[in-house]
């Protein structure tokens, strides 16, 4: 496997579809909900469209989309506004929590081995999301029962703005007490985060196979042809290349190899 030329300081990785989740299904299925009670039908495709911006952005996107704002009209009699965004969030929150409670903060196989590798060759281990600090109060401790504890946690209402702002990136590299954005590598699952980790002047890489790109869950996975699944592969890693990433893995398991050979 063809690996990077420099040995990092720090890993900044995301959380949803690159640590935890396989295939950042958590978040799909709540935004789906909560337009469902409006009276709007959205797609999986397009409630992963905006997927690693921050929740209450992500939920504006989708509302900016020309088709759900065709039905948004229809249902509410108004083109959608700020007041709706903040009213969807509202419904969000709750409802993001009791799924991430019950099966959205499982850590993706091969992670803690990984990190501990890291680890022993002496990089810091940061981390940022596109969730609020209250969901990852119900991430964070599920995760670290499962053996994932990094060493510092950026959320998306901590900074001024979320991906692909720089903002979280470079508030976990100053948490972590790293200089040089330089000797820093980002980790994420989807193009806005891999755009927020070079807007950090980070070097970005990508993760295909277990994030939202593919989407797919474990199982899934077990069934799909080998050819459809390369072929999604290779679409998810085109998208993330065009995003910027200076490479493409298929899971932070192989983070390790890929750094130290």
């Amino acid at each position: 496997m063809a690996g990077l030329s420099f040995q990092p300081q720090a890993v900044i990785l995301d959380w949803a579809g690159t640590t935890v989740d396989f295939g950042s299904r958590a978040p799909v299925q709540v935004f789906i909900e909560i337009f469902r009670r409006r009276g709007i039908q959205v797609s999986e495709a397009e409630a992963r469209g905006p997927m690693g911006s921050a929740k209450r952005d992500h939920i504006a996107a989708l509302l900016a989309l020309p088709r759900i704002a065709v039905e948004w009209r229809a249902a509410a009699g108004h083109d959608p506004t700020d007041d709706d965004v903040q009213s969807l969030y509202q419904d969000f929150l709750p409802l993001q929590k009791e799924t991430l409670a019950r099966c959205g903060s499982d850590v993706i196989p091969g992670i803690p081995r990984a990190i501990a590798h890291l680890r022993c060759q002496g990089m810091k281990i940061g981390s940022t999301t596109g969730y609020t600090r209250e969901l990852m109060e119900v991430v964070a401790p599920l995760a670290a029962r499962d053996g994932y504890e990094p060493d510092v946690i950026v959320c998306s209402d901590e900074v001024r703005a979320g991906r692909p702002a720089p903002w979280m990136n470079l508030e976990a590299a100053k948490r972590l007490g790293v200089e040089s954005m330089g000797a820093v590598i980002v980790v994420d699952d989807t193009p806005v985060g891999i755009r927020a980790g070079r807007n950090a002047g980070a070097v970005a890489v990508g993760i295909s196979q277990t994030g939202n790109e593919l989407g797919l869950s474990p199982e899934s996975l077990t069934v799909l042809p080998q050819t459809e699944l390369n072929r999604r592969l290779n679409e998810a890693a085109c998208r993330l290349y065009d995003a910027g990433a200076e490479l493409v893995i298929r899971s932070v398991a192989e983070l390790p190899e890929v750094l130290l050979g």
